[in-house]
Parts: structure tokens; C-alpha cells; sequence
């Protein structure tokens, strides 16, 4: 993983005490709340409803041991005892005191981690594959990529006040697994016929309140190009986005008014101007940049796993957390290790600091002390040996992490909601405590399968459940708490958005309706048919018939 060197840690130092200061004049009244509101945000200070939430960026996904130890103590010494991971590979803490706030940032300081543009109009925490520089499908550790793009955007004078909010996510795999699709810039690493690695780069991507798939505006460009086509595509944006208007500032908005050719061509012409200037990428750079990504030294594993093949054979749990949350590694002998941060009526996410500590030694002790954070707000330990699978096995079970759920119905994304946001129309956690109560049965879980159930307590789709298999957006009726569900949407390679499923429903029946449409889709799919395509070869009809049928 990347090594800051003493210029990151003075910088990163500097803009904790800078802000110290600035919280200090607000507690004061010296500051109004409208002139600290752009300063905390910039320092991923939100204040929501019951108290302040911090936004800590985890860069592409990945930390180590130390970084989460200190989450754990951020949480333990400045929250309530526990963080929430997000969608977007961050960490949030939603009980901070704004007189703590600048030592929870000196905290995260201390072990090279900060909330710097976790919010505001500029370019945020830069996302990637999860799996990044172990998955066997990989073209490209994407991780590389995603700290130049960090280096690049990182306090960037002329991008540090955008129209909106802008988000950038790398995959290096043809199985996406970072949804660069719905994304404001999406970059997919990929080969040319000449067999050379570069980007195809995606624009215009996003969800909220008007979702769309973003538009390819370059199917191959050269690695030594990329930051000249990003700052390109920035400037284009900064010129022609709308200001004028919130719910039109988003660069989505922007492609679909000026239109995909037009938007091409625009970009086109600012990145011929500035390719060959000081953001060509020189070979050197770049690699000295993947050296901090090298593969680490595997230890020589044997064959043959003795204690794991004999745990797999004598215990029916075991083995159904093998076939669930462990996939394969690119290094024989060793495996990708998901931890579930979805238990049976718990929130999505949410870490207690005994847990989070618990993962750091589990990391130290059977990961070369490295962690990472997915999209889908679970954990994962990248480098466990075969043989240490059981010893994690019993580990993850004695902290709630076990729970074989992986791409199921059961691991639930879910926004914070109405429990916390202020901007949420109703709640989303009790939504997915029920939902997994409900599915509590985890030899029906496994018999439904692949489906992703995703939850948004409001139009801004935190939860992502415009591309969600099942979709819940929680919307307000007249003061009453209502949900409006989705089916058939996808964050993958072929991404799609959900279709409205019909009127909305109330709290009280919003489970059993989707209960209702994973019975229907048991009822009619084809032999080895997941949820998916089924609904993509019948549609939207027999699932409507059977959620609103009667009761």
C-alpha cells in the first residue's frame, strides 16, 4: 500500500491544525454557522440530525492493522464504540462533538489517514476493486492508478469548488466490481489490439435523484495519458456545469444535456491542448508509484491444506463459509477472505472498535497486516493462506463476522437513513433488520441465491438501490414513512437500472412485499436461473401480480 512521505505528513498535520483553529473561532461564535459550514465540510465534518458525522476517506479500499486500530480508538474515545462503512470505501463516525473533532483528525493523522474531501464540490475519495492486486481475473492492479488519480486531485486549485460533488472509481477487472458505471468518471482497465494496457473511460455516471449509466466518451487511452484526459474532462465540466441549480450540477446532467458527442468532442479539443504538458505520465513515475503496490512475499504453500479439507468434510458450517465468502487468490495456496458486516438483524456496516480491532489482529496474524473495504460495506482480508482458513473461520465467528452471506439476500446495503441523515425521508436500518430476520433461514438464503437487496432512505441513493436486484428507496407520504421498490438493477459490467415495481408501500408491509417478490421469482425461474435472469427473460409483470396480490 502507499507510503506517505514527510510532505503528505505535513500536509495532512498542517490541515488538522488549520482546522483546530477554525472549529475553535466556531465554538467561540466567531464564526457563524454559514461561514464554518464550507470549512468543516472540507474536512468531512457533517452536522446531521443529532450530531456532528465525520467522513474518513479509506483510499481505493485498503488499510492496515495500525490504521484500523486507530479507527477502533476514534470510535471508542469520540463516538458512541463503533464506525460505519459506506459504499464509497470510507468510514463514518455520527456522534462527534465539535470539540473533539480536530482530535479525531489528529488521530487518523497520526497513522497517515485524514477526512480531507470526503465532502464537498470537489473530487472525493478515489474507490477501486476491492480485490485489487489479488484477483486472478485482474488485468492491472488498479490501485496504482487510483493514488496518482489521489496525488492529482488532492487539494487541486482549480477543482476544489466543482458544480457538485465528483467521484471517481478504477476497476482493473472485466468482472466490475467497483460500478465505474454509475460513477461521475468510471475508468475500466483494459487491452488494446496490440495488447497494450490503457482505460476506457466512462462519464457521466451516477444515481440520486436522476439516475443514468454513464457514457463511454474514450474506449482506450494510454496510461501516460490519463491525467491529461481527467483534467480535460474536469475543465470541460467546471466551464459548462450548471451552478444555477443544485439537482442539475452533477456532470451526469451535464453529458445528457450537451450530449454524449458533443461532451466527446469538447473534452477532445482541452486534451489535445494540454497532452503533451506536465500531466503526461513519464514511465518512471508511474513506476515508482506501482512499487508501492508490488505483490508482497507469499510464504510457498503446500498442496495440499490438511486442517481446512478436514474441517470443509466434518462441518456443514464451515464448509458453507468456504463456498460463500471465500473466492479464489492469484497466488496458489492462498484465498480472498469476506467478512460480514451483515448479521441477523444488525446494521449494515456498522463495526463495533472491538471488532475493528479484532479484524487488525486477524490482518496481522493471517493477512500480511492488510484489510480491505468493499463497496458493498463488508470487510475483506486479501491474503490468507488456505491452511489459516480455519483459524480465521472461528476468529470472524467469535466477532459476528462469519455469517455466510456474501451476494445473498441477506448482505444488505443500506444508507444510515432517517436514524441519522438529515436530508432522509425515512428509515432504512429497521428496513434491513427485518429483511434479514425474515431470511434468518440460511438454507433458504443460500437456496434464493445471488440477489442484492439495496436501501435508500432517501433520492439521493446512498444506498444505491437504483441498482440493486431489489431496490427500496424510502420516500415521506404526507408524513408516513413509504417505500418504493425496484427490481432488475445492476452494477456490473452490464449495468442497468431497477424498474419501478408499482405504487409505493407502506413500513409495515415492505418486507412481506419483497418477500413477495422472492417468492415469485422461486416460483418461476428456470433450473441454475439467478434472480437477475430471471427477471431479465419474464420482466416486471408476474412479480408485480404477485407483490401486490391480496393478503
Amino acid at each position: 500500500m502507499y507510503a506517505y512521505d514527510r510532505h503528505d505528513r505535513m500536509f495532512v498535520h498542517a490541515r488538522v491544525e488549520q482546522f483546530r483553529d477554525q472549529a475553535a473561532r466556531r465554538l467561540k461564535g466567531e464564526l457563524s454557522e454559514d461561514e464554518f459550514k464550507p470549512l468543516r465540510l472540507q474536512n468531512g465534518l457533517y452536522l446531521q440530525l443529532h450530531a456532528y458525522m465525520l467522513r474518513v476517506a479509506i483510499p481505493y479500499g485498503t488499510l492496515d492493522a495500525r490504521q484500523m486500530r486507530q479507527l477502533a480508538l476514534i470510535a471508542r474515545r469520540h463516538d458512541r464504540g463503533f464506525g460505519h462503512f459506506t459504499t464509497r470505501q470510507n468510514i463514518q463516525f455520527n456522534w462527534i462533538k465539535l470539540e473533539e473533532a480536530a482530535d479525531a483528525l489528529h488521530l487518523l493523522a497520526e497513522v497517515d489517514m485524514h477526512a480531507i474531501q470526503t465532502s464537498g464540490n470537489c473530487i472525493r475519495n478515489v474507490t477501486a476493486d476491492a480485490w485489487a492486486g489479488v484477483a486472478p481475473d485482474e488485468i492491472e492492479d488498479p490501485r496504482i492508478w487510483s493514488e496518482i488519480i489521489r496525488q492529482w486531485s488532492t487539494n487541486h486549485p482549480e477543482f476544489s469548488f466543482l458544480p457538485r460533488k465528483f467521484k471517481i472509481a478504477v476497476t482493473g477487472s472485466p468482472a466490475d466490481r467497483a460500478a465505474v458505471k454509475v460513477h461521475d468518471i468510471g475508468l475500466r482497465m483494459h487491452r488494446n489490439a496490440a495488447g497494450e494496457t490503457g482505460f476506457e473511460v466512462i462519464v457521466g455516471g451516477g444515481l440520486g435523484r436522476t439516475p443514468i449509466i454513464g457514457t463511454t466518451l474514450k474506449d482506450w487511452l494510454p496510461k501516460r495519458d490519463l491525467l491529461s484526459y481527467l483534467e480535460a474532462t474536469l475543465r470541460v465540466y467546471n466551464r459548462y456545469g450548471r451552478r444555477d441549480n443544485i439537482y442539475k450540477a452533477r456532470i451526469k446532467i451535464l453529458v445528457h444535456e450537451l450530449g454524449p458527442e458533443k461532451m466527446r468532442d469538447e473534452v477532445e479539443v482541452e486534451f489535445q491542448t494540454i497532452r503533451d504538458g506536465a500531466l503526461a505520465l513519464p514511465a518512471e513515475t508511474i513506476a515508482e508509484i506501482a512499487a508501492h503496490f508490488a505483490p508482497p512475499r507469499y510464504a510457498k504453500q503446500p498442496g495440499f491444506a490438511p486442517a481446512h479439507e478436514t474441517l470443509r468434510r466434518t462441518s456443514p458450517g464451515y464448509r458453507r463459509w468456504v463456498e460463500t465468502n471465500v473466492v479464489p487468490h492469484r497466488e496458489p495456496g492462498y484465498a480472498i477472505v469476506h467478512f460480514s458486516l451483515k448479521p441477523e438483524g444488525g446494521v449494515p456496516g456498522d463495526a463495533t472498535a472491538e471488532q475493528m480491532e479484532a479484524v487488525a489482529d486477524l490482518a496481522e496474524k493471517h493477512s500480511l497486516g492488510e484489510i480491505r473495504v468493499t463497496h458493498t460495506q463488508n470487510l475483506v482480508l486479501p491474503h490468507v493462506a488456505v491452511e489459516d482458513l480455519p483459524a480465521v473461520w472461528r476468529a470472524a465467528e467469535a466477532v459476528g463476522f462469519a455469517t455466510p452471506n456474501l451476494d445473498l439476500v441477506t448482505d444488505i446495503i443500506a444508507c444510515p437513513g432517517l436514524d441519522y441523515c438529515s436530508l432522509a425521508n425515512a428509515r432504512s436500518i429497521p428496513v434491513a433488520q427485518r429483511i434479514t430476520r425474515r431470511f434468518a433461514d440460511l438454507g433458504r438464503v443460500h437456496e434464493i441465491g445471488p440477489l442484492s437487496i439495496k436501501i435508500s432512505g432517501c433520492i439521493n441513493a446512498c444506498g444505491h438501490h437504483h441498482i440493486g436486484a431489489i431496490g427500496i428507496l424510502g420516500v415521506d407520504k404526507q408524513g408516513e414513512e413509504f417505500y418504493q421498490i425496484t427490481l432488475g438493477g445492476n452494477a456490473g459490467p452490464e449495468a442497468r437500472l431497477g424498474d419501478l415495481l408499482g405504487p409505493a408501500v407502506s413500513a409495515d408491509r415492505v418486507v412481506d412485499t419483497v418477500e413477495a417478490v422472492v417468492e415469485a421469482y422461486l416460483a418461476i425461474r428456470a433450473p441454475g436461473e439467478d434472480f437477475l435472469a430471471t427477471y431479465a427473460r419474464l420482466g416486471l409483470a408476474p412479480f408485480k401480480e404477485r407483490a401486490y396480490a391480496p393478503r
